[in-house]
């Protein structure tokens, strides 16, 4: 069992930036593939980021590369999202989640979920 408590969302304005965090406990964190997953009001949750357990294998969704990073620290059991270059259209609850069942965009493959963090880009 993991559990995953995401943190560091909040109201920034158009252009700003925010680093999420998603702090895990339980099993052995490294041996998880981690994502960023996201929902915005009225549509379904869409795949963001995700990363391999040593760190070494990441990957953007188009919308944001260039802007957002995903990164892990496992000795702190921890994975974040940096955030730049925000726009309106990045509100959304951000949602981590962790996997075993390899590299993949799928949030079926996703076995545990944070309770989400609200990002709201806002002038």
């Amino acid at each position: 069992q993991v559990q995953l408590v995401e943190s560091g969302g909040g109201l920034v304005q158009p252009g700003g930036s925010l680093r999420l965090s998603c702090a895990a406990s339980g099993r052995t964190f490294s041996v998880y593939t981690m994502a960023w997953f996201r929902q915005a009001p009225g549509k379904e949750r869409e795949f963001v980021a995700v990363i391999s357990g040593s760190g070494s294998l990441t990957y953007h969704v188009d919308s944001v590369k260039g802007r957002f990073t995903i990164s892990r620290d496992n000795a702190k059991k921890s994975v974040y999202l940096q955030m730049n270059s925000l726009k309106a259209e990045d509100t959304a609850v951000y949602y981590c989640a962790a996997g075993d069942m390899g590299w993949t965009k799928e949030e079926t493959r996703y076995a545990y979920w944070g309770q989400g963090t609200q990002v709201t880009v806002s002038s």
